[in-house]
């Protein structure tokens, strides 16, 4: 049966999820967003659609990424005493003062003992998984020719015995190059040693620079990684997940496409990032939602755009994959930008903030920036009481969300403060003004009393996770007895067992069955503002325990039985274990 016990590599153009058996089981080319070339995750048969290491006799296998990198290795052992090291990554470092991040897998299969005997399965599928391409070959490599990609396969292996896929015996090293048509001019081994090598480099110096916190350094390694892999070099772009249509939860049909990047997301990846030094992604990202503005033209923001920054993401349903575990549809696109969520401009604004008060950043904000900031400010002056689809992306109903009207608020607050850092006082007053206003309309619209509690729509009566970060983002206090009320009420309504649902209420699909992860790591913050840090540290261990083999978190989480569905590996998720770590952690100094 399949499961999301999977690695995760790529280089910030491609990424792929390859299982315990050494399989990548998932992999769209060109780029995050493309025709998904290896999707077997997505259908359980098939003649297409994997890339496969058979090792014959198979008996166990072992796996493990190299420390402090995006590098697996997975070791086969068969009954014999045979055993095989497979290496696996994309390759990422500098050259010629640009970044080399090819659209290219690289295998390499290294003999460790005994006589495995191998098959090499290579078969991608085309066209959404309804194709395979044509396959042709000359001395040293095979070109697979579909109806928009072909790739090539460079490698020393046996041509005969890749294209007929019978078995053979490994002597020593095999090297697999599969990216680009275009030649290698060099000894594929050599070539897939030297990228190797270049590629550990690049990896081990970028976490080298990290400012992670003493406590649970391996786990915010590996999730710190996990977000960089999920960024899209090229534009600045930060998808939500690598995959589509794994479900919420069994046979629920909430199956989605996550491969485009979210504002709301990614400014919680970018913020994490910043936090931990990574503050590259940061500037990138920002270049990428400036032009979207820009592109808007004043207009609105949709909450989701494509990783090129287009508008269009056309929802199609996919026949020819069946889906994870045969729970289809199978999801191309995602109507959510069609959605009204007024949410959109306070995670712009925030994340633009920092370019006018992080001194590290390379580009700093100026009085130009702030310009092109100010109309987001007012679409979200005009919004904070206005009704939307609220950052759960409800599809069947519309009703103004506090987090909405939250974010709203810090708009207008936090361009108050640039305008002040900028010197501009007239434009500072105007900002603060209309941030206290929206802040009085929450405090009386938003505040149930009598739950005495903030509620997750205006005059309404129901809770949802968000309002667990009304500390977090500053609109109140940390001991404001408003917020532990809050925190009281969510854990009255949402907690099961050691989980944190989103909202309980019926939507489009019935009632959640799984609890969102990102949501118990939020609540675990909360119990840190409110000095119930103890609590905290007790609820964050049994969250770490529910990652997978290489510690990584898909979107959603069973609450009996642990099982995690939802995209994978997902940034929201891997967001909250960073941020609770850094909050959790005793200091450097208080360590020795």
């Amino acid at each position: 049966m399949k499961t999301l016990d999977l690695a995760l590599i790529g280089n910030c153009t491609i990424g792929a999820l390859v299982d315990a058996r050494a399989n990548i089981v998932w992999s769209c080319f060109p780029r995050f967003d493309g025709d998904p070339v290896f999707c077997s995750l997505l259908r359980d048969h098939g003649d297409s659609g994997f890339y496969a290491i058979d090792l014959a006799d198979y008996q166990r296998s072992e796996q493990h990424y190299v420390d402090n990198t995006a590098i697996l290795v997975t070791c086969l052992y068969d009954r014999h005493g045979g055993a095989v090291e497979i290496t696996d990554y994309a390759p990422r470092f500098g050259q010629y003062g640009r970044m080399f991040r090819p659209m290219t897998l690289v295998r390499r299969v290294r003999r460790i003992c005994g006589s495995p005997r191998l098959t090499v399965r290579l078969r991608p599928a085309c066209a959404n998984g309804e194709g395979r391409p044509e396959i042709t070959h000359g001395s040293n490599h095979v070109r697979y020719v579909g109806s928009t990609l072909t790739l090539r396969l460079t490698t020393d292996a046996s041509l005969t015995a890749l294209l007929q896929e019978t078995p053979f015996f490994l002597e020593d090293t095999i090297t697999l190059l599969l990216g680009a048509d275009e030649s290698v001019h060099e000894a594929v081994g050599e070539v897939g040693r030297r990228f190797l090598e270049e590629t550990t480099q690049y990896w081990r110096e970028w976490v080298r620079v990290l400012a992670i916190p003493f406590e649970w350094q391996e786990a915010v390694i590996r999730a710190t990684i996990t977000l960089k892999l999920n960024t899209y070099d090229d534009t600045g772009a930060i998808i939500a997940a690598m995959t589509t249509s794994i479900p919420e939860a069994a046979d629920s049909g909430r199956n989605w496409d996550y491969r485009y990047c979210w504002l709301r997301d990614a400014y919680f990846v970018v913020n994490a990032l910043t936090r931990l030094g990574a503050t590259r992604t940061l500037e990138r990202y920002l270049g990428y939602i400036v032009n979207i503005a820009a592109s808007a033209g004043g207009g609105p923001l949709q909450p989701v755009y494509g990783i090129d920054g287009r508008a269009s993401l056309h929802e199609t349903e996919v026949p020819a994959l069946p889906g994870y575990r045969g729970m289809g549809p199978v999801r191309i696109g995602n109507q959510a930008f069609r959605q009204v969520q007024h949410d959109v401009y306070g995670l712009t604004v925030l994340a633009a903030t920092h370019m006018f008060f992080d001194q590290r950043l390379t580009r700093r904000g100026d009085e130009a920036l702030f310009q092109r900031l100010e109309p987001l400010g007012e679409l979200a002056r005009a919004s904070h009481d206005q009704p939307d689809a609220g950052l759960w992306e409800l599809r069947g109903s519309a009703r103004v969300h506090t987090f909405s009207s939250v974010m709203c608020w810090a708009a207008c607050d936090r361009l108050g403060l640039i305008a002040r850092r900028l010197g501009l006082a007239g434009r500072a007053a105007y900002w603060q003004a209309q941030a206290g206003a929206i802040h009085e309309t929450i405090c009386r619209r938003a505040w149930n009393e009598t739950r005495g509690t903030f509620v997750s729509t205006f005059g309404g009566d129901a809770m949802d996770a968000s309002l667990l970060l009304l500390a977090e983002v500053g609109f109140l206090n940390a001991g404001d007895p408003r917020f532990a009320a809050t925190v009281a009420a969510v854990e009255r309504d949402l907690r099961r067992g050691d989980f944190i649902f989103r909202y309980i209420e019926k939507d489009d699909f019935g009632e959640p069955e799984n609890a969102f992860l990102v949501c118990t790591f939020w609540y675990i913050n909360a119990l840190a503002t409110l000095d119930r840090r103890a609590e905290a540290r007790v609820l964050f261990e049994k969250l770490l325990a529910c990652r997978n083999a290489h510690g990584m978190l898909a979107e959603h989480i069973d609450p009996k039985s642990g099982e995690q569905w939802g995209n994978f590996a997902q940034t929201y998720s891997m967001v909250g274990l960073i941020n609770a770590a850094i909050r959790l952690s005793i200091g450097w100094d208080e360590a020795f």
